[in-house]
């Protein structure tokens, strides 16, 4: 080996020797379709628990309206994005039966799969859970400091005060950034630790920093991947979820898809022997 090689090696954390480099930059467009594949793969168990998803998602905007929250309606639509790698566990169990060789799953199958690190999965979840809980605080402090303390009577009135004044739109200007470090802090935590931790005997902090770490070895793939998360997310939203009874079970199966290109062939073969 030539001392270039040598140097290289030598400049990788040393935590990161168990996942893949230099994936070519058109990756995830491999994990959708892997994801669609899977989807379709005893359809009915996906499309089943993308509907749960979507009934969940009605129930929640559709309480907060009728309870005056209002105002907070766009922030707690942007957590779920937060709270959507934790959602998607049956998908990766699906996902995992299939690679396994099952191939009729129903969803009974998906939602009693056994995560090999189950407590180290639901403090994960934890920690998502207050991440999404600081957020919805953040967005009422930023809310009252260009709002005050009165929440807005209607949705129509939020919307009109949001879009079409100067004082909204800068408000969405600064909820975005502070929304997107957020989202950017979750999807590195969470994108690769929760399908590793079904996969994988590892603990919370070892799991977490090993996702950080891939989604920071992997800029360019990982980057691109959260943004087409976040487009089929708008996507989802600007057909009042309906989209999410298809799109959220294509993006949980290739998240699944996700994790096992960026674990190296050893790291896989050790979880599964």
């Amino acid at each position: 080996m030539s001392d270039i090689t040598v140097n290289q090696e030598n400049k990788r954390p040393t935590m990161a020797k168990d996942f893949a480099m230099d994936l070519p930059i058109t990756a995830p467009f491999d994990w959708l379709r892997r994801g669609v594949q899977d989807t379709f793969t005893s359809p009915i168990s996906s499309l089943a628990y993308g509907f749960a998803v979507f009934l969940v998602s009605i129930a929640f905007v559709v309480a907060l309206l009728k309870f005056g929250f209002s105002y907070i309606l766009f922030p707690v639509i942007a957590s779920f994005m937060v709270l959507g790698p934790m959602v998607a566990i049956g998908l990766y169990g699906k996902s995992r039966l299939l690679a396994l060789g099952s191939q009729h799953i129903t969803i009974t199958d998906m939602i009693s799969v056994k995560a090999k690190s189950p407590k180290a999965l639901m403090l994960v979840s934890i920690v998502l859970l207050f991440v999404m809980t600081f957020w919805l605080r953040a967005a009422v402090m930023i809310y009252a400091l260009f709002f005050g303390l009165e929440p807005f009577s209607g949705v129509e009135e939020t919307i009109n005060a949001l879009l079409f004044t100067d004082t909204g739109r800068i408000m969405l200007l600064v909820g975005s950034i502070a929304g997107g470090a957020l989202a950017a802090l979750s999807f590195s935590l969470s994108a690769f630790s929760l399908p590793m931790l079904m996969n994988e005997k590892k603990d919370t902090m070892t799991a977490m920093a090993l996702s950080v770490v891939i989604a920071w070895m992997n800029k360019p793939v990982a980057f691109l991947w959260g943004t087409i998360v976040l487009g089929f997310f708008l996507l989802s939203f600007a057909t009042g979820f309906l989209g999410l009874i298809v799109i959220f079970p294509i993006l949980g199966h290739a998240t699944w898809h996700a994790y096992t290109d960026l674990r190296s062939d050893e790291a896989l073969a050790a979880a599964n022997p």
